[in-house]
C-alpha cells in the first residue's frame, strides 16, 4: 500500500514540476520536491506519532502547519527530543511548526447588520493574496487572489468555489471571480486536473467537477470569449474524468472513474487514485478499518472516493446507512457527477462550435447525448419517481433518496413529467422549516438528516425553476434565507451547514465542529436574496 501511494506522490511531483505558461502564475519549478510531498510521507514517524496520540481535536490540525525549518532539521531535533526526559509531542510541534490560521473564526460581528451587509464585511476575511512562490507547508501555491471557505478550510475548495463565486457574481466581484478560475487552470495545466483543495494531502483526487459552470458564469459576465479562453483547461479536466475509457471491454467494465454498463454506455464514479489513511484523517481512517473488519485498502479508498464526492459522508454511499464502515463509494454510478459530465461535454461542444472546431463539437455532442441517455436509463426510478444513484454492482438503483436527485433539473436533463415528480417528493419529504433535508435518513453523518447545505439548496431551486415550478422554489428560498437569518442573529455567524428542521440550532454531525464564515453560505444567501 505504501508504494503504490509513494509511486504516486512521485509522479504527482513530476508533474508539478512544470512551468505554468501563465505570465503572471507560480512557478512550480520553484518549489523543492520535498515540499511537495504529503505530511505522511514527509515526516514520517512524527506525523503517526501526532495523529495517533491526537494532540489536537482536529487531525487536520497538523497536517496545515507550516514547518519552520527544513524536513532533516525537524526530523534530526525530533529524535534528539523525544529520547530527552519530560518529552511532550505537543511542546515539540508548536515549537518547530506555525499553527493554521483559523479564517474568520475570530471575526467579530455587529449582529445589528443586516446578513447581507455582514456578508459584505466578510468577504476581505476570507480573500487571500497569490500565495508565496516557496511554501514549506502542505498547501500548493496559487498565482491569483482567491477565497476560503473559513473556520478550518483555510485553502480553496473545488466545489465549494462555483457557489462561493455566485454570490462574487451577485456582489459584482468579476475580477475576482476570473481570478479564481485562472487559478484552476493554472491547476489543470500543472497538476492534470483540480484537486479537492490545493493541499498536498488532497492529490489523488478531485471534486465535483463545476469548472464548466464557472465559465459559464464569467461568460455571462465578459462575454463568449471566455469559452475560448478557458477551452484547453475544459478539455484537459474532461480528460482527466474519462482516462482509461478506451480500455473498457464487456470484460474490463471499470477503470479510475468510468464505467462501461450492460447497454455499452460510459458513466462516471467517484473515485481516488491511490489508497492509504487520509492524512487529514489519519486516526479516523485507522479506527474504522479496525472496527470495520473490512480489508483496509478497500475501505480508504471508498472514504477517499466520498470525499471527491464533496458528501463526506452520507448515506449515499453506505450499505448500512447506520454504519460508516459498509461504504461503497466505488460501486456507486452518482446522479449528481452524471449530470455535471453532461454540463462539461455540453460546455465543450459550445466552446469548439465557437472555435469553429466542428468535428469536435460534434464529438463532445454526441458524449453529451450518449451521458443524457445513460442518466435517463439508469438513475430515472421509476418506481419512486425521482432521480438516483445507481448501484452497478448490485445492477440496481441505491435505496437512499438524496437532493442529488435535483441535479437533473439544474441542468436540464429531466422531462416535464419527471421535473414534477422530484417536486412532488421534495415537497413530501425533503421540505421542512429551514430549506430541504439532504438526504431523509438521519444517522448522525452531516450530508444526511437533519442537516441543509447551501449548494443543494441552490440546485434544487433553481432547478425546479428551470421547469416552472416556481411556488416550490420561492418556498425552498424563503425557508432557506429565515434559517440563514435566525442562526445569524442567535450567534452573529454564517455557517457551513443549518439543522433545517429545528431551526433553533446550527447543523451537527461529521468528523468535525460546525464550521463559520462561510464561503457557499454566504454565496447562495446573497444569490437567492436578489432573486425575484
Amino acid at each position: 500500500m505504501k508504494n503504490n501511494y509513494l509511486l504516486f506522490i512521485l509522479f504527482t511531483i513530476l508533474f508539478m514540476a512544470c512551468e505554468s505558461n501563465e505570465p503572471n502564475s507560480v512557478s512550480s519549478s520553484t518549489i523543492d520536491n520535498q515540499q511537495m510531498q504529503t505530511p505522511d510521507i514527509r515526516f514520517g514517524a512524527l506525523f503517526e506519532a501526532v495523529q495517533t496520540q491526537a494532540i489536537f481535536p482536529d487531525s487536520k490540525t497538523f497536517v496545515d502547519c507550516t514547518p519552520k525549518f527544513s524536513t532533516q532539521q525537524i526530523m534530526e531535533n525530533y529524535d534528539q527530543a523525544k529520547a530527552g526526559e519530560n518529552f511532550s509531542l505537543k511542546t515539540f510541534v508548536t515549537d518547530n511548526f506555525e499553527l493554521p490560521k483559523q479564517y474568520a473564526s475570530d471575526f467579530k460581528a455587529d449582529t445589528s447588520r443586516s446578513v447581507k451587509e455582514h456578508i459584505t464585511a466578510l468577504w476581505p476575511i476570507l480573500l487571500r493574496k497569490p500565495d508565496q512562490q516557496k511554501n514549506s507547508g502542505s498547501l500548493l501555491p496559487l498565482p491569483h487572489p482567491y477565497i476560503v471557505p473559513g473556520g478550518r478550510f483555510g485553502e480553496i475548495y473545488y466545489w465549494d468555489s462555483y457557489f462561493t463565486i455566485l454570490g462574487l457574481e451577485q456582489a459584482g466581484k468579476i475580477a475576482l471571480i476570473e481570478n479564481m478560475a485562472d487559478n484552476f487552470a493554472y491547476l489543470i495545466d500543472t497538476v492534470g486536473y483540480i484537486p479537492n483543495g490545493n493541499r498536498t494531502y488532497f492529490l489523488g483526487r478531485s471534486q465535483p467537477p463545476f469548472f464548466a459552470a464557472i465559465v459559464n458564469v464569467l461568460a455571462r459576465a465578459k462575454g463568449d470569449e471566455m469559452y475560448g479562453r478557458y477551452l484547453p483547461a475544459l478539455e484537459k479536466e474532461y480528460n482527466f474524468w474519462m482516462s482509461g475509457v478506451t480500455d473498457l471491454s464487456p470484460g474490463n467494465i471499470t477503470h479510475r472513474r468510468v464505467v462501461r454498463l450492460p447497454d455499452g454506455v460510459i458513466l462516471n464514479r467517484y473515485y481516488d487514485d491511490h489508497i492509504a489513511p487520509r492524512p487529514e484523517s489519519y486516526k479516523e481512517d485507522i479506527e474504522l478499518a479496525k472496527e470495520s473488519g473490512r480489508d483496509p485498502d478497500d475501505l480508504y479508498l471508498n472514504l477517499r472516493a466520498a470525499c471527491e464526492s464533496g458528501w463526506d459522508f452520507s448515506s449515499r454511499w453506505l450499505t448500512d446507512p447506520q454504519d460508516l464502515g459498509t461504504i461503497h463509494t466505488t460501486d456507486i454510478i452518482p446522479v449528481d457527477l452524471n449530470s455535471l459530465l453532461f454540463n462539461l461535454e455540453r460546455t465543450l461542444a459550445k466552446a469548439n462550435r465557437l472555435a469553429n472546431n466542428k468535428e469536435l463539437a460534434e464529438f463532445y455532442g454526441q458524449r453529451a447525448s450518449n451521458r443524457k441517455r445513460g442518466i435517463q436509463n439508469y438513475c430515472w426510478d421509476e418506481r419512486r419517481e425521482f432521480f438516483v444513484d445507481y448501484d452497478f454492482k448490485k445492477g440496481a438503483p441505491t435505496p437512499t433518496l438524496s437532493l442529488a436527485g435535483t441535479y437533473p433539473l439544474y441542468f436540464d436533463l429531466a422531462i416535464p413529467e419527471q421535473a414534477k415528480a422530484v417536486a412532488k417528493n421534495l415537497r413530501n419529504d425533503f421540505l421542512k422549516p429551514g430549506g430541504l433535508l439532504s438526504t431523509l435518513n438521519n444517522n448522525g453523518q452531516q450530508w444526511d438528516a437533519p442537516n441543509g447545505w447551501a449548494p443543494l439548496q441552490w440546485m434544487a431551486y433553481q432547478g425546479l425553476k428551470n421547469y416552472d415550478e416556481t411556488k416550490l422554489a420561492d418556498e425552498i428560498k424563503n425557508n432557506w434565507l429565515a434559517v440563514n437569518q435566525r442562526v445569524y442573529k442567535n450567534t452573529g455567524k454564517m455557517v457551513e451547514k443549518y439543522n433545517v428542521v429545528d431551526m433553533g440550532l446550527e447543523g451537527g454531525g461529521g468528523e468535525y465542529p460546525v464550521q463559520d464564515g462561510f464561503g457557499w453560505s454566504n454565496g447562495i444567501y446573497l444569490k437567492m436574496l436578489e432573486e425575484k
